[in-house]
């Protein structure tokens, strides 16, 4: 294999750099040979600029190339006749070649070549010189035992740039080696760009919290057309000057697309297009065979239950009663799931891409998967009378559904029926579709049998119990919102949610007991602030929870169970949901609370989530399944990984309720002036938040346009108190609110309050004057 310029054979290296000329800022000065007062070239001058660490000007020339006196003058009119060409631009402060990158720049990471290797672009630009030139990241050793994630699109970073004598295949003129990672912005800089009849216009920023439109001059909008969305940076012409936009990268249109989400994808650097080679690796792929030792369990009738409108399908289930003498009344469950680590190898392009994405993303208009369709919807998806190869987990269960023992299979599959949820518990219910009814008596009933053990079981182990209906969007044939639904939760809900429980937890267990490394799926109890605001807040409702000290998850549920008997299940629910601590990937294992398990990891998930392919590989190098096993590499970066996709999902989730947001606020853009019915789903210092009961949507109660009154914040009480009239607006409290400002691309709505506040002990209270934990409008918090 021939060497590719800028490239050694699997790794990709910088080429050595232009030589000659003298060097800014270095020890000595290598300069051709030349008369005295004889003026150097202009490559020589070119080179010199080049490979200087330091701002080069007028001085800086000079002095390299020892020119003084009146041979400056010559410089002078060399330099000018330079800048006539193009070949030079700046000012006699500071001189560059025009499209040349500094030697330490910060570069932008922008996107993946084929090859999978990062992209960059300078962060500060000059539009004088032209487009921004692509540099090609070369790939940097971590610190052993550093903490820091690896660098990725969307990140900055400080590097040394190279120039390439000459461009390499693919076209770049630059290479750089990162220094260091800069702090990551929270949030890119967004907005949509509206055009002026006469040139210039407005970028429309989509953060709410930042809804001051921006100007921008005629030419520094770019190519952006307006409707586009794009990322800006803001720039002062002076001191004392108004900050004015810039358009750094347009990123389409969200409106014409019908596609919302492109905001979100965009705002949180989620990747969305495959690199061409990812794509390749992907389609050479070709499905494994019985001769690998697989197990076969194609005369199962494993099943597969999803949403009516499910994008993968990598799960099925068959339950059977346990014919062994020694387990009376106990059941057989088999959980088999696609074998996304036979092809999705450690180290593959699949495999860094993976990594990179964490997992997929769902929006109601698209789902941005972490595998390329070949994977998600063909080879691993269970398609029904199909062959599929999986990693099935076979549990024993005894009748009251205490397990007693798994094994896992590397195995070959084919799902004998693909049904719905609804579906599913139609048949169980009597109503059978003629899809069903063949597997109702073989299939059905086994497993419903099963799940009543299970259930048992799980109620015995007290798992926090809350009760949250969740939303859905419905899109129209046009991206719109057309409804917003509640789907009932059903029986077979919890049914497959259980059995995928049992089965993390059997993988867990067995990596456990195979001293494999395992990344767990984690979650801590909450924190005492958390859990003394709650107190605070449950104390107001006569209710209470336990000391820190002897909490358990069963706590919270009857806590929960008090809440149906009052008018306020929903809030209360709420409440208990926000104490809760957020749950992640570690590698240190201490426990999950809210499913009160002990030992715990994802492994029913592998086409959605990274940290399932990472257990399913570590169960195939345990159990010696095969090829697609857990790496010696892998080992000593399962810790960085676990916080990288912990990342990655907690964006994604930002992600999905932005786009939600803004999906609800163009739906009710054209509804201002209508009011609605909502609920007062949060109270802070500046206003309330209400939640509609329609639609789910939360919009905003500024505090001052709570009517001719000083309103106090009472914090433990979670309530806004008029010191004069004695009104009150609680959390959870029942509303009328008129919209009167929307903002799509902002998800924002604003609202003016109808209702007059209640009155109560909480505003006899605070005729006392307000305490150290109430705030009113304007006061300052000390």
């Amino acid at each position: 294999m021939a060497r590719k310029p800028g490239k050694h054979i699997g790794k990709r290296t910088a080429v050595k750099p232009r030589s000659g000329g003298a060097r800014a800022g270095s020890g000595h000065r290598e300069t051709p040979h030349r008369e005295a007062g004889q003026l150097p070239t202009k490559d020589a001058i070119l080179q010199f600029i080049a490979t200087a660490d330091q701002k080069v000007g007028k001085r800086e020339i000079a002095q390299a190339f020892g020119i003084k006196g009146g041979a400056k003058i010559g410089l002078k009119k060399l330099l000018a006749e330079m800048a006539g060409e193009g070949t030079l631009i700046g000012n006699r402060r500071e001189m560059h070649e025009p499209g040349s990158v500094p030697p330490v720049a910060v570069l932008e990471v922008t996107g993946r070549d084929d090859d999978g290797d990062l992209i960059g672009k300078p962060a500060v630009w000059d539009l004088a010189d032209g487009e921004r030139p692509s540099v090609l990241i070369l790939a940097r050793e971590k610190p052993l035992g550093s903490d820091e994630p690896p660098i990725g699109v969307g990140d900055k970073v400080l590097a040394r740039v190279t120039k390439l004598d000459e461009a390499d295949v693919e076209g770049f003129r630059f290479e750089a080696v990162p220094i260091k990672r800069l702090p990551r912005e929270k949030r890119r800089m967004l907005g949509i760009y509206r055009e002026h009849p006469r040139g210039g216009g407005v970028i429309e920023p989509i953060d709410r919290k930042e809804l001051k439109a921006w100007s921008i001059l005629k030419g520094d909008e770019g190519e952006a057309k307006s409707g586009d969305l794009v990322r800006y940076d803001l720039n002062k012409k002076g001191r004392m000057s108004i900050p004015q936009a810039r358009v750094v990268e347009t990123l389409g249109n969200p409106d014409d697309q019908r596609k919302i989400s492109l905001i979100a994808i965009h705002a949180h650097g989620i990747p969305d297009d495959f690199p061409e080679s990812v794509i390749e690796e992907s389609e050479r792929l070709t499905p494994p065979t019985m001769e690998g030792g697989r197990v076969d369990l194609r005369g199962v009738q494993l099943l597969t239950i999803d949403p009516p409108d499910a994008r993968d399908h990598d799960d099925a289930v068959h339950a059977e009663a346990d014919s062994d003498a020694r387990n009376p009344g106990g059941f057989i469950v088999t959980v088999a799931i696609a074998d996304v680590a036979y092809f999705v190898r450690p180290g593959s392009r699949l495999d860094r891409e993976a990594q990179l994405r964490g997992n997929s993303v769902y929006f109601p208009d698209r789902v941005v998967p972490m595998l390329p369709e070949r994977i998600s919807n063909d080879l691993c998806s269970l398609r029904e009378g199909e062959d599929r190869a999986c990693l099935a987990v076979r549990m024993i269960f005894d009748k009251t559904g205490e397990k007693r023992g798994h094994t896992f299979l590397r195995a070959m599959m084919r799902s004998a029926v693909k049904l719905s949820y609804q579906e599913a518990q139609a048949a169980i219910d009597g109503n059978p579709s003629e899809k069903a009814l063949p597997f109702l008596e073989s299939a059905l009933r086994p497993l419903w049998a099963a799940y009543a053990a299970l259930a048992a079981a799980r109620d015995r182990r007290e798992p926090l119990d809350l009760d949250l209906p969740e939303r859905k969007i419905l899109l129209d044939k046009q991206g719109r919102v057309d409804r917003v639904v509640v789907p009932e939760r059903l029986a077979a809900h919890r049914l497959i949610e259980e059995m995928m429980i049992q089965a993390n937890v059997a993988a867990a267990q067995m990596l456990e007991k195979k001293k494999t490394p395992v990344v767990y799926r984690i979650h801590d109890q909450p924190s005492k602030e958390k859990l003394k605001s709650l107190k605070d807040f449950l104390e107001t409702l006569d209710m209470a929870v336990p000391h820190a000290g002897e909490l358990k998850a069963g706590a919270f549920n009857r806590v929960l169970e008090k809440a149906k008997s009052t008018t306020t299940p929903d809030l209360i629910n709420e409440v208990v949901l926000r104490s809760q601590a957020q749950a992640e990937y570690n590698i240190a294992n201490i426990g999950h609370f809210g499913l009160n398990l002990a030992k715990y990891a994802h492994f029913t998930s592998p086409i959605r989530r990274y940290a399932d392919l990472l257990v399913h590989r570590a169960l195939v190098r345990a159990l010696e399944l095969g090829a697609g096993g857990l790496t010696d590499e892998e080992k000593p970066t399962l810790g960085d990984v676990a916080r990288q996709i912990s990342e990655a999902e907690r964006r994604a989730m930002a992600a999905e309720r932005e786009t939600t947001d803004r999906l609800i606020a163009t739906h009710l853009a054209d509804k201002v002036g209508a009011t609605f019915m909502g609920r007062i789903a949060g109270v802070t210092r500046s206003g309330l938040f209400v939640k509609l009961k329609d639609t789910g949507a939360d919009g905003f109660v500024p505090i001052s346009t709570l009517g001719n009154d000083y309103f106090n914040h009472v914090e433990e009480a979670r309530a806004l108190v008029g010191s004069r009239t004695g009104q009150a607006y609680r959390l959870g409290d029942d509303v009328e609110v008129k919209l009167v400002e929307a903002v799509p691309t902002a998800g924002a709505l604003r609202f003016e309050m109808l209702t007059v506040g209640k009155h109560g002990p909480l505003a006899a209270g605070n005729k006392r004057g307000p305490g150290p934990k109430r705030f009113g409008r304007g006061q300052r918090r000390r």
